[in-house]
């Protein structure tokens, strides 16, 4: 095993649909202490991050993934913070024998929170969809944005293709749950916005008091933490979801409503250099409808997913071969410095290097559109590293090949 690298700060994205291994790379590089902090840039309470080590496995979704290594979170202010999902993840991990996990986190007080309220408003809008879901994974995400955006907002107009149906207040915040009264206000007035859509039965003085008992018992921080965090140590940020999701550049209406790119980690690094570290497995996966080019049912078969399956609201795993199309349309959004690449394990595979239409291939695309009528062009992939190496340019320096920590190494050092 190589010594894993001492280097600069890291982003880690995602370069699929999720789930690509975001979680277990986030581990490796913190297990030999070179980090001081992971923070969250983007998504919310509906990550879901496993990591495998030393006989624990947890799936992470608001703390960070490099918990079990020891190395504290900070939420930052592109987060969406579901504080009644956080303190059920605290106890999971106490379980799990770390000690004092709401200790670990630090939240920032921009951040928005969600609440019941945006849960409820999100799954009733997708149950509505019918066969036409999106793909949500029902936990309130992109209700928690679009209710932000409606500060000028009145009844009957349409913000982001939803029609408002009510008088929207202010948006909540993390610091507004040492505020009990600004609390109370800004939930009231949600509640009010929402009761045409969920009904009323949501009790706001109850979640004041659980909402007031998290600011107690997580540190609530303003300012430049980001840079304060990043002068004293290093760093590793923490995507969640995947970049062919992103809220700009994700193929749409199946998006999510988060920047999966690194633009908000490279925000709050105020322009202290980092090093972008992409990570994809050797073949496709996505959670729930959309486009999946290469799916292959006999991918799936031959590869159970250990830690994911249907979500009610999310929809069906799905999988296909490695698509090299998609993936050099990632790596363009996001400015990749080198690869993370994991499911080293699965064996005799294959990669689309383009996709036929017409009498030509398309090797590349330039926009979320795919193009009408294409079809995957597979070859052999029988050494995935040299493989993708030689297909993007970049250097493979994580390699996973299981779900445990010991099967994680780091070829070259991640320095900034």
């Amino acid at each position: 095993m190589t010594a894993l690298g001492s280097g600069g700060h890291v982003i880690v994205v995602g370069l699929g649909f999720g789930d690509e291994g975001k979680g277990a790379v986030v581990d490796a590089l913190c297990r030999d202490g070179s980090v001081s902090a992971v923070v969250r840039f983007n998504g919310g309470a509906q990550a879901a991050h496993n990591v495998v080590a030393d006989g624990r496995h947890h799936t992470f979704s608001q703390f960070g993934s490099g918990t079990l290594a020891g190395v504290p979170t900070l939420l930052s202010r592109h987060v969406l913070v579901e504080p009644i999902a956080l303190a059920a993840e605290s106890r999971e991990l106490a379980a799990l024998g770390v000690a004092d996990p709401l200790g670990l986190v630090s939240v920032d007080a921009r951040a928005l929170l969600t609440t019941p309220l945006h849960v409820a408003a999100n799954r009733a809008r997708e149950d509505a969809r019918g066969a036409g879901r999106h793909g949500s994974c029902g936990k309130g995400i992109g209700e928690t944005v679009w209710y932000s955006l409606l500060a000028d907002a009145r009844p009957g107009d349409v913000v982001e293709h939803q029609e408002v149906l009510g008088t929207p207040g202010e948006a909540p915040r993390v610091g507004d749950c040492a505020s009990p009264g600004v609390l109370r206000r800004k939930l009231d007035a949600l509640a009010r916005f929402y009761e045409p859509l969920v009904g009323d039965g949501f009790r706001v003085d109850e979640l004041v008091e659980l909402y007031r008992a998290f600011a107690d018992a997580v540190r609530v921080v303003d300012g430049d933490e980001v840079g304060r965090l990043a002068d004293r140590g290093r760093v590793v940020f923490e995507g969640a979801q995947g970049v062919l999701l992103d809220e700009t550049h994700g193929f749409h209406p199946h998006t999510t409503w988060s920047t999966v790119t690194p633009r908000n980690a490279r925000e709050l690094l105020g322009g202290r250099p980092a090093r972008v570290l992409g990570v994809t497995r050797t073949y496709q996966t996505r959670h729930g409808a959309g486009p999946l080019p290469t799916e292959d049912a006999a991918v799936l078969e031959r590869f159970p997913e250990r830690h994911n399956g249907t979500g009610a609201y999310q929809g069906a795993w799905r999988a296909g071969h490695l698509d090299a199309v998609l993936l050099r349309y990632a790596i363009g959004l996001c400015g990749v410095d080198a690869l993370a690449l994991t499911h080293l394990d699965a064996r005799d595979l294959s990669v689309a290097s383009a996709y036929r239409v017409g009498r030509g291939l398309v090797t590349r695309l330039t926009s979320s559109v795919l193009p009408a009528g294409s079809v995957p062009v597979l070859e052999s992939l029988a050494d995935p590293v040299a493989w993708l190496e030689r297909a993007t340019g970049l250097p493979v320096e994580v390699e996973g090949r299981g779900p445990d920590r010991a099967d994680y190494r780091v070829r070259v050092p991640v320095a900034g």
